[in-house]
Formats: C-alpha cells, sequence, structure tokens
C-alpha cells in the first residue's frame, strides 16, 4: 500500500509538472505571439514622404531638404535599417571613394543618415525603440533611439521625443508610406 502511495504521489507530482510546463510553454508562446503581433504593422519596406523638424517655436525646418528621399525597413524577427538623404548630391570628382577631397567628404557625411540595428514596439505606450549597433553617426553605435509611431493606412509617422540641438528644443517628424 506504501508503494502504491508513494507511485501515486510520484503521478501527481509528474502530472503537475506536465500542467506547469504545459502552462509555461504556453506563456512564452503568447509572448513571442504578441511580440510577433505587435511588430506585424511595422514589417516591410517604406519610402521617405517628409522629414520635418520642429523648434519650440513653432518653426519648422527640412534638415535634407524638402524633397529629402530615405527608406526605412522593419522584418518580423527585429531587425531594422534606415536610410536618409539629400536628393542629387554631389557626386566626388574621382570614382575612388578613398580619393574625396575634404569638401567632398564632409558634403557626403552632411547629406547622407543612415543606421541599423534592431528593433522593439511598445503598443502600450506608442513607441517603438531602434536599438542601434552600426551608424554613420559613430556616437549612436550602442544607444536606444525611442521613435513614437502613428498608422494612419499606409503610412507611418515617427516623431522623436524633444531633444536640444542648436540650443533649442526640438524634435524631428518622418512620414512614410509603405511600399508594395
Amino acid at each position: 500500500m506504501k508503494r502504491h502511495g508513494k507511485r501515486s504521489l510520484s503521478l501527481v507530482v509528474f502530472i503537475h509538472l506536465i500542467i506547469l510546463s504545459g502552462h509555461v510553454l504556453g506563456q512564452q508562446e503568447s509572448s513571442q505571439t504578441s511580440q510577433k503581433s505587435s511588430k506585424e504593422p511595422f514589417a516591410g519596406a517604406w519610402k521617405l514622404i517628409s522629414l520635418e523638424q520642429r523648434r519650440s517655436n513653432g518653426e519648422v525646418s527640412y534638415p535634407m531638404g524638402q524633397d529629402a528621399e530615405g527608406w526605412i525597413m522593419y522584418d518580423g524577427s527585429g531587425h531594422m535599417c534606415v536610410q536618409l538623404t539629400r536628393p542629387n548630391r554631389p557626386k566626388f570628382a574621382s570614382n575612388d571613394f578613398l580619393k574625396g577631397t575634404p569638401e567632398e567628404i564632409k558634403s557626403a557625411f552632411e547629406s547622407y543618415f543612415a543606421y541599423c540595428g534592431t528593433y522593439e514596439v511598445n503598443e502600450k505606450e506608442g513607441f517603438v525603440i531602434h536599438h542601434i549597433q552600426l551608424s554613420l553617426f559613430p556616437n549612436w553605435i550602442g544607444t536606444d533611439q525611442k521613435r513614437f509611431f502613428e498608422f494612419s493606412g499606409d503610412r507611418l509617422t515617427l516623431s522623436t521625443p524633444p531633444f536640444q540641438a542648436n540650443g533649442t528644443q526640438q524634435t524631428l517628424r518622418l512620414v512614410w508610406e509603405r511600399l508594395k
């Protein structure tokens, strides 16, 4: 009888462990599904429609020009990449990119911006975090860049939190259209 009791107790413990592990796995799967679903609206390639810099005094400017170009890409597994440029950038005199003059190099740097890394979405608070792993601006490597998001049809608007630049508080607002 004792032996049967131990076996029954072991069986009960075993069943509880199976139920518990199923519950834990179910929570992990639910969390992964939730992460995938929160990334789903972002997944794809987007073309830049506008890039505005808004100062606290209400002044609006266009740091890459009113006809700035760019792409941002998100994949469903959490990777992203963005590239922004002024159109009609002047070419270097040489076809060897290592032989640019200081002026050509400065102009190329000032008219182009890019970074890539991973991202995570906070749907509840309405922001996405870009975890930057590579960047044209080296100071951003290893940083997290927060962007508030809003979807409207095939458009995605990303806005920075307020930041200080040239002694003025400002934000950037980028409007993207999904590529088909």
